[in-house]
């Protein structure tokens, strides 16, 4: 070898060195098991959800695709500690996480999925006491929607027939557990609160695990539960299981035979009330009957022997007959005397002798008041022409008589002139005469 010769280093790509990072990570870590907090969860329109997981001194970035994300039960968000199942890779240069599972770190998943629909349900209002409906009294017709082949059923059947038998019970057979089950239960309680006959629901099942129950955690269920025409009674599991189910409907019952014993009455208890309600109508009654009678021996007591009441009756009629017609022809007597002395009165007042008396002083009357007119005539004559003369003697037509003449201005008020001061060579006045009226200029004028 000559000096100086040395063999060249390849040089890879970046997209080489990537490739070979991912397949050194393929070889030497695989699939593996990371515990961390979620950050920047963020979901693509894809479907996909791209996320982070850090700790106190690192952050990984990491990815789940749509199909693996369809199989978690709760929801991904900020904040929550959770253990990721996955493959390490290499995208675009940088380090990221596939993941394929994920859980919730300390709080089991179906827990965490139960409290997050359960506080997102409760904050729409589902759960409001306010919307609660109260149960029928008497139900013609119940709607059961739960297994065919499972103890509840025969259970609420027992119990509904022992306790209510009139009722007609319509069972729709759903899965209660699995895939599946929830949109079957959902659709089972749609399809009987439908029917127009139907008064209540029975929604639910035995006991069991959270794992059995969850059917009746899921949104679909709560809101079917939700859309009932009417009032549904859910009755999942025993005393201490709680589901969504049991915050949704209008009541809830510790079990499936609780549930029967509260949609329908006890015939034995009804039946006891009754004849309560009967004996004490009964007792009722025969105390009104009591009293009523005892009233009326009362009024019989009052009223006599009714053929005596009639004979006084009779004497009372035939007295004020005989009052009636005293008392006519007494009346017709008086009449009489008035009339005459009416008769008599008229007489000295003769009407054809008080009307020539009256015609007589209308006469006199108006002789005097002839004369008084003349006379008061007369006087306003004489008043008047004194006055018209003294008024001639100070009127200024008089002055206008003697040749004087009034000076006026030529504007709107018509101004008398008293003062040649006040006019200007060439202006127009207006001069009223004793007759008529002349126009003129002033050519000049003296103080």
């Amino acid at each position: 070898m000559g000096v100086g010769l040395r063999r060249q280093p390849r040089v890879l790509s970046v997209s080489e060195l990537s490739a070979r990072i991912a397949g050194a990570l393929d070889a030497e870590i695989g699939k593996v098991w990371v515990a961390g907090e979620l950050s920047n969860c963020r979901r693509a329109d894809s479907g996909h959800l791209y996320f982070s997981l850090k700790d106190e001194t690192a952050q990984l970035d990491a990815a789940m695709f749509r199909r693996e994300l369809m199989q978690l039960v709760f929801e991904p968000t900020n904040g929550t500690e959770v253990v990721v199942y996955g493959r390490v890779g290499v995208w675009r240069g940088r380090l990221q996480i596939y993941a394929d599972h994920m859980e919730p770190l300390g709080l089991g998943a179906l827990r965490l999925a139960f409290e997050q629909l359960k506080a997102r349900l409760a904050a729409e209002g589902l759960f409001d006491q306010e919307r609660k409906r109260s149960l029928p009294p008497t139900p013609g017709t119940i709607g059961l929607v739960t297994a065919l082949a499972g103890a509840a059923v025969h259970d609420m059947l027992r119990v509904l027939g022992d306790r209510w038998p009139a009722a007609r019970v319509v069972i729709r057979p759903v899965r209660v557990q699995g895939p599946g089950a929830a949109e079957e239960i959902a659709r089972g309680i749609a399809a009987l609160h439908a029917l127009p006959d139907v008064e209540v629901l029975v929604v639910g099942r035995g006991g069991g695990s959270l794992e059995d129950l969850w059917a009746f955690n899921e949104e679909v269920v709560a809101r079917a539960i939700a859309a009932s025409r009417v009032p549904v009674v859910s009755a999942v599991g025993h005393e201490v299981d709680f589901t969504i189910a049991d915050f949704v409907a209008d009541v809830r019952a510790p079990t499936p035979t609780a549930a029967a014993s509260l949609v329908v009455p006890d015939r034995r208890e009804l039946a006891r009330r009754v004849a309560q309600c009967r004996d004490r109508l009964r007792g009722g009654l025969e105390r009104r009957l009591h009293l009523a009678g005892t009233r009326l021996d009362g009024l019989g007591r009052r009223l006599g022997d009714p053929r005596r009441r009639v004979a006084d009756a009779t004497l009372r009629v035939d007295d004020l007959a005989t009052r009636a017609r005293q008392a006519l022809v007494r009346r017709v007597a008086w009449d009489r005397r008035e009339l005459r002395r009416l008769v008599a009165a008229l007489g000295k007042h003769e009407p054809r002798a008080v009307l020539a008396a009256a015609r007589a002083r209308v006469g006199h009357d108006r002789e005097r008041l002839q004369r008084t007119v003349e006379r008061q005539v007369q006087a306003a004559r004489g008043a008047f022409e004194r006055e018209q003369a003294r008024l001639a003697a100070f009127s200024p037509l008089a002055c206008l008589e003697r040749g004087y003449a009034i000076v006026q201005r030529e504007d709107a008020q018509g101004t008398v002139v008293r003062d040649a001061t006040t006019l200007a060579q060439g202006e127009p006045v207006r001069l009223v005469l004793a007759r008529g009226r002349a126009r003129a200029h002033i050519d000049s004028t003296e103080s």
